[in-house]
C-alpha cells in the first residue's frame, strides 16, 4: 500500500539533527519560554517576511488568540461577523464562536477552493470587522483583492496560514498579507512539528505583546495577570525540532511542486476534476485535491489497487451536529466539495515509481 503520508520516512531525513536538538533542549535544563522558542520565533519570522512570530501550542489557538486579543483591543466586541469561507476545516470556525463572534459562512470559488472576492462584497454588512482568509490545501488566497478590499472597508484581515507555509506570490509569503495570520505545525503539515504546534505571525508590535500576555495566562511579569489568559505554549522541544525543518522546508516545497507538477501534467480521466493553480509559487501543494463525482467509488477502487487517499473534508462545518442551528442551510458549492473531493499521496520523499502507479491507476479509473 502506497500510503498517504509517510511521516517517519520525512523526519527520519533530519533523525541525526532532531535528536541533537532533542538532546541539547534536554541538556539546557530549560523546557518553556527559552532559547529554542525565542530562536525559532527569530527564524520564522524572517522566512515570513515579517517583524514578529509568536510560538502558541497548536493552530487553533494562534487563530482563537488572535482574535481574543483584537477583542482585548478593543477592535472586536461579542457578536460581529467574520467572513469565513464555509468549506473551510472547522477550527478557522470554531475560533470564532470560541469568541462569542459570529461566523458568516461564504460560498468558495469551486476551481480554487479558496474565498471568491465577488461572495466576499456581497456578504460585508455594517456588522463585518473581519475577512478570516484561508489559504486552503496550501494555496494562497487571492489576497491581492483582499487586501484592497478589506481596507476601503476599514477590515481586518486574519489569515489562516495553517495549510500554506511558504506559498508565496512575488516573493511575498503567507503570513505577511493580513494583520496577522495562523500558522499550525501539527506533524502532517509541510512544516511539521513531532507533536502539536502553531505561530501567530503579525507586524504589529502592540498585538505581538498582547499576544505574548494571552498565551502565558495573560501574564507578561510572573504572577502579575493583564489579560484572562490562557496556557498555549510552544514548548521548547517542539521550537528546537522546528528549527531543525524549516531550514528543508523550501527543498520540500520543490519537491512537492515536483511531485504536483507530474499528476497535473499525466493525470487524464474525464471522470476526474483537477486542482486548478492561480500562481505556481502560491501552492505549496500540502494536499494535491481532484474531485469527482464518483468520489466514494474511486477512493475504493484506488485502496484496493494499493493506494491510500484520504477526504479533505468528508463533512462541511455547517452540516456538522456540532452547528446544528446551520444545519438548514443550503451552501451548494461547498455541498458539492465535500461530496466529490479526493486527496491524492503527496510529499516530498514520494517515490518515482509510486507517482508512476498512482497515475497510472487513476488514468484506468472507470465510471462505471
Amino acid at each position: 500500500m502506497i500510503p498517504f503520508l509517510d511521516l517517519k520516512k520525512i523526519n527520519q531525513q533530519y533523525q541525526q539533527d532532531l535528536k541533537e536538538a532533542c538532546s541539547r533542549v534536554i541538556d539546557s535544563g530549560w523546557y518553556l519560554l527559552g532559547k529554542e522558542i525565542q530562536q525559532f520565533e527569530q527564524q520564522f519570522a524572517a522566512y515570513c517576511g515579517v517583524k514578529h512570530a509568536i510560538g502558541v501550542a497548536n493552530g487553533l489557538d494562534a487563530l482563537i488568540l488572535v482574535l481574543q486579543a483584537w477583542k482585548e483591543q478593543g477592535k472586536l466586541t461579542d457578536g460581529d461577523e467574520i467572513i469565513v469561507p464555509a468549506n473551510t476545516y472547522i477550527a478557522s470556525i470554531l475560533a470564532i464562536t470560541e469568541n462569542n463572534l459570529t461566523p458568516v459562512l461564504v460560498e468558495p470559488n469551486l476551481a480554487t477552493y479558496n474565498l471568491d472576492i465577488e461572495s466576499i462584497k456581497k456578504a460585508i454588512t455594517p456588522q463585518t470587522k473581519v475577512i478570516l482568509a484561508v489559504h486552503l490545501y496550501g494555496q494562497l488566497a487571492p489576497m491581492e483583492e483582499i487586501i484592497p478590499l478589506a481596507e476601503e472597508h476599514n477590515l481586518l484581515v486574519l489569515e489562516d496560514s495553517a495549510q500554506a507555509h511558504g506559498a508565496q506570490i512575488n516573493g511575498k509569503k503567507a503570513g505577511s498579507f493580513g494583520d496577522a495570520s495562523g500558522f499550525s505545525f501539527y506533524p502532517g503539515k509541510n512544516l511539521g512539528a513531532l507533536g502539536d504546534a502553531g505561530a501567530v505571525t503579525t507586524n504589529d508590535d502592540e498585538l505581538a505583546n498582547t499576544l505574548r500576555a494571552l498565551r502565558n495566562y495573560g501574564s507578561q511579569e510572573k504572577y502579575k495577570n493583564i489579560y484572562q489568559g490562557s496556557n498555549s505554549r510552544l514548548d521548547e522541544i517542539q521550537a528546537a525540532m522546528l528549527s531543525v525543518k524549516l531550514k528543508y522546508l523550501n527543498q520540500e516545497i520543490e519537491q512537492r511542486q515536483r511531485v504536483a507538477q507530474k499528476y497535473l501534467t499525466q493525470i487524464n480521466n474525464s471522470a476526474i476534476t483537477l486542482p486548478f493553480v492561480r500562481i505556481p509559487t502560491a501552492h505549496v501543494w500540502h494536499l494535491f485535491v481532484i474531485r469527482s463525482k464518483h468520489r466514494d467509488n474511486l477512493k475504493e477502487y484506488l485502496h484496493k489497487q494499493g493506494v491510500e487517499t484520504l477526504i479533505h473534508y468528508p463533512i462541511p462545518p455547517h452540516k456538522q451536529q456540532c452547528y446544528s442551528q446551520w444545519n438548514h442551510l443550503s451552501l451548494p458549492i461547498t455541498e458539492q466539495i465535500h461530496r466529490e473531493v479526493l486527496s491524492l499521496p503527496i510529499s516530498p520523499v514520494l517515490a518515482e515509481q509510486d507517482i508512476k502507479m498512482i497515475v497510472e491507476k487513476v488514468n484506468e479509473f472507470t465510471a462505471n
